[in-house]
């Protein structure tokens, strides 16, 4: 590692990857902390669903960033960037490396290269979105985006009602199209990224989204969901895995349905993830069993290369 230089081992992949056992063992071979960047394990009552480390995982190496908002926090991921930027500063005065690991692309991008910088939206705009999107759906949403910026309605996921919101939301607080912020130039980062991509083949990773799903359900999902019920418009509660016991709750769909949909839109969620990774980034991609590979390619990229 070259002396006073600073990296950030980032490492992504989609949900139920393998992305945590990889950053644990990366965590405690090179004796740096985990950002967690999966923007769901930031909630403290959200737990099963969000499949968080473990507590022995979170005891085998420091982890920052999880647990530490509730439900009815509003957060965003420019306060993540924000305070993504102050624990590294921190982590920095003692240590030359750390690692950020998550699905949440998004989230990941806003630490290792900065976000657009768009307008303050007020309590008022969040409002009208906020009223239009429940009373109208993703519809609405679609039709209001495409009409204030037709060429970022080309480009956005137009099935993600976030994204959708937050465009929309800058359109009509600024009066400005959402696309006229993108692409301006953004601070440099006081760090190196390393980019690791942790992928398995569809069906490998299908069928581990399946099993993981009924490990959540034996461990106690719906009834975690119930719990959450009276939060259930909160941003953070429209998430894969607790909107579909919501549906069940409300008569909407039987029992079996609901736990067939969990399964069917985390492979959905994990394809979406799968094509943001391979849009964004210069990642080095690995099976997530190939932690010596792995960390042979860190170490190369710091400067530590070993031999034998």
């Amino acid at each position: 590692m070259q002396p006073n230089k600073k990296y950030l081992i980032v490492i992504g992949g989609a949900t139920a990857i393998g992305k945590t056992g990889v950053a644990i063992h990366l965590a405690r071979e090179l004796n740096a902390p985990v950002l967690s960047a999966d923007s769901r394990q930031f909630y403290r009552e959200m737990s099963i669903g969000t499949a968080k480390p473990t507590p022995e995982e979170q005891a085998a190496a420091q982890h920052y960033f999880i647990d530490f908002l509730s439900v009815v926090d509003p957060y965003s991921v420019g306060d993540f960037e924000r305070d993504a930027l102050q624990k590294l500063e921190e982590i920095y005065q003692q240590s030359d490396c750390a690692i950020l690991a998550g699905g949440s692309g998004l989230f990941l991008r806003a630490v290792y290269e900065g976000l657009d910088q768009f307008p303050a939206i007020s309590d008022e705009t969040r409002e009208l979105v906020r009223q239009g999107a429940h009373t109208g759906g993703i519809n609405w949403l679609q039709s209001e985006l495409a009409d204030r910026d037709p060429d970022y309605i080309e480009q956005v996921d137009r099935q993600n009602p976030a994204r959708l919101r937050r465009a929309l939301e800058v359109c009509i607080e600024s009066g400005q199209p959402y696309s006229s912020f993108l692409g301006k130039k953004r601070p440099a980062r006081p760090f190196t990224p390393i980019f690791i991509l942790i992928e398995r083949p569809r069906p490998e990773l299908y069928a581990r989204i399946d099993k993981r799903v009924d490990l959540m359900i034996r461990e106690g999902l719906e009834e975690e969901a119930r719990k959450l019920l009276p939060f259930r418009n909160e941003p953070a509660l429209r998430t894969v895995g607790y909107e579909e016991w919501f549906a069940f709750f409300d008569g909407l769909i039987d029992r079996e349905t609901a736990i067939a949909k969990i399964k069917q839109h985390s492979r959905n969620y994990a394809k979406r993830q799968a094509t943001w990774f391979r849009k964004h980034g210069d990642w080095a991609t690995f099976h997530p069993d190939e932690t010596g590979a792995i960390l042979a390619f860190i170490r190369k990229q710091l400067g530590r290369e070993t031999s034998g």
